[in-house]
């Protein structure tokens, strides 16, 4: 009896991607299904980063069709597509970046730029072209985190070009002032210098841009919900219950401009002495957990109080670059492929589908 490529699909939808919990035919991965005799030939699309899940994909894929009788040579080809995804209403993407995740906290001080710099990190080392930008006007820090000095270079004299480290585009206002000099500005000033920052910088194919958003929830954080197409946002908090208390307030923000919530992140959950390895919950316990059930959002991983995780982002070398193996990489890293898989079963874009209508009259 000859294999068909109903008996291929019968096989794989008994085969679970590990990181979607969905098997590979629900999802619409599997493509170009090839079978010759005994030998089969398939692709297996994937929406989301994934250089370190490709070959445990591979292995699976490939074990599960072997086992079809009379199957004799079997070609799977894991790939990963990253398209753009659906943003808010009236919103227009931005050329050249696909996707934007907006990294926020209701209040200073909860990692939140610690979050938001590992993420891109986490994002790149899986194989995504990714860029950050570093919207906090008053408090540039990216400059600092990802060890990068200089002033962008304009080749138009009206755009600039990113600066580079680590496998990031970066932009951020930090590259433009002296870093003792404080930023006096009023919130128009502040929208419309992050605008320039998001609009001017000539980001080059990105699958993600992730824009470290500054803290709180006022005009500039409407503003940039309103006019930047954010396919969606995380948020950071502690387990303190004053964090959490403003963390809420960022969550609904975004919730009243159509922003998806793609998770929240729980940083200093536990601190870890440096000197027994002892955990403590000194900020509180399963605060990010219940904020997250209250809401009906993702928990997306919690992250310990560590004196590595400061050391290492104040060194210019996040976590994610200085210790990849590591276990609170690991954790950036699973964080990073859960917000992936969220975007990546969100609507896809179809604007571009559609044609420009133009009245004229003659």
């Amino acid at each position: 009896m000859s294999i068909t490529a109903e008996d291929v699909k019968a096989r794989l939808s008994a085969v679970i991607d590990p990181n979607t919990q969905k098997d590979f035919v629900t999802s619409k991965s599997v493509k170009n299904i090839k079978v010759e005799g005994g030998n089969i030939s398939l692709d297996v699309e994937l929406g989301y980063p994934a250089r370190s899940q490709i070959e445990a994909i591979r292995t699976a894929v490939t074990a599960a069709l072997q086992a079809i009788p009379g199957a004799e040579q079997v070609s799977a080809n894991v790939y990963s597509k990253i398209i753009s995804h659906t943003v808010q209403r009236g919103v227009k993407l931005m050329p050249n970046v696909k996707n934007i995740i907006a990294v926020a906290s209701g209040k200073g001080g909860v990692g939140k730029s610690t979050t938001a710099v590992n993420l891109a990190l986490a994002l790149a080392a899986e194989g995504a072209a990714v860029g950050i930008l570093d919207a906090d006007i008053y408090g540039p820090s990216q400059p600092m985190m990802l060890g990068i000095t200089g002033w962008p270079e304009s080749k138009d004299g009206k755009t600039m070009e990113p600066l580079e480290n680590h496998g990031l585009q970066v932009s951020s206002i930090g590259f433009m002032i002296d870093p003792d000099e404080p930023m006096v500005w009023r919130g128009p000033m502040v929208v419309q210098a992050l605008t320039q920052l998001l609009e001017q910088t000539n980001w080059r194919d990105l699958d993600y841009l992730i824009v470290d958003m500054p803290p709180g929830t006022g005009d500039i954080q409407l503003t940039l919900s309103q006019k930047v197409p954010v396919t969606g946002a995380v948020i950071v908090t502690t387990p303190q219950d004053i964090a959490l208390l403003d963390a809420r307030k960022g969550l609904k923000m975004f919730e009243k401009v159509g922003i998806p919530i793609l998770g929240v992140v729980e940083n200093m959950s536990t601190h870890i002495c440096s000197n027994c390895g002892h955990a403590e919950a000194i900020f509180g316990h399963g605060g990010g957990e219940k904020m997250c059930a209250d809401f009906g959002v993702d928990f997306l991983g919690a992250l310990p109080l560590t004196m590595a995780i400061r050391e290492q982002t104040d060194s210019g070398r996040p976590t994610v670059v200085a210790e990849p193996d590591g276990p609170v990489a690991t954790v950036y890293k699973e964080i990073a492929r859960k917000v992936a898989v969220t975007v990546a079963e969100k609507a896809k874009d179809m604007s571009s589908k559609f044609p420009s209508i133009v009245i004229k009259n003659d």
